[in-house]
């Protein structure tokens, strides 16, 4: 697969979209023109007063283009930003991008929250904070959000301010990449997830737990002798992980495998 080289000059669809292509998904120029197209229409809903302009959004979004979650929520078609578009399906991080970027049409800032496990919106509107569910556009109170943390963590996690930090437009894309690597996966499209964490380690060299990953998925495809190079970098790099004595198993065993080319 070619390579495809992040920068920090990233934009939204447009690196979204771009992605989607490379990793042989769908194509960038339909997901551009569908769009083009809700970008427009969107502008028929700007009135004067900026809470009426986001409930009307969100009310056009949902109930007349018919905006949803995806039913195989972990699927790489959840998780596409391309196919959001074009199916009108997603999970929180693609619905949550789509209703940025429609709300800065309607001149109306909307911020990603990056909760574990799931992305939330934020608005502030005369100077009232308020956090959205990107699934079905209602708002979630801070219990709600604590809630959705716990899911994720365990009963003791608690919602820390820095979980309400709002994403740059760089993590909101990694996340977006970590999904999708994590839809391959799931439907064994393996060297397409190699290619998301080739792709992440780009902007996040120092992220040794990418290459813990990129070690399983290299064993699939039977690529032995990388699986290897990236577990023993994470050994070396991080000797006091809790999981380091696995991980040193798992390299013993590869070691007796013999190496596979492709």
């Amino acid at each position: 697969m070619a390579k495809y080289l992040l920068n920090d000059a990233v934009s939204i669809p447009e690196t979204a979209f771009e992605l989607s292509e490379h990793l042989g998904f769908s194509t960038s120029k339909s997901a551009m023109w569908a769009w083009y197209e809700m970008a427009g229409s969107v502008l028929s809903h700007y009135v004067v007063d900026q809470q009426a302009r986001l409930d009307g959004l969100f009310n056009w979004f949902y109930n007349d283009l018919g905006f949803c979650v995806r039913d195989d929520y972990f699927s790489v078609e959840a998780a596409d930003l391309s196919y959001c578009v074009l199916k009108r399906q997603g999970n929180s991080t693609t619905l949550s991008t789509l209703l940025i970027l429609l709300a800065k049409q309607l001149d109306i800032t909307l911020e990603a929250i990056l909760l574990p496990g799931n992305t939330v919106l934020k608005s502030q509107i005369n100077d009232v904070v308020r956090y959205h569910d990107p699934l079905t556009g209602k708002e979630l109170s801070r219990h709600q959000m604590h809630a959705l943390v716990r899911g994720e963590l365990g009963n003791a996690a608690k919602l820390k301010p820095s979980h309400l930090k709002t994403a740059t437009l760089k993590r909101l894309i990694s996340r977006m990449l970590h999904e999708l690597k994590a839809g391959c996966i799931v439907s064994h499209k393996y060297e397409q997830a190699m290619e998301c964490c080739n792709l992440l380690l780009q902007w996040h060299p120092d992220d040794v737990h990418l290459n813990r990953e990129r070690a399983f998925i290299a064993q699939q495809l039977g690529c032995i002798k990388v699986a290897m190079s990236d577990l023993q970098h994470f050994i070396d790099l991080s000797p006091h992980d809790p999981v380091i004595e696995l991980v040193k198993i798992q390299l013993k065993e590869l070691s007796q495998h013999t190496q596979v080319y492709h």
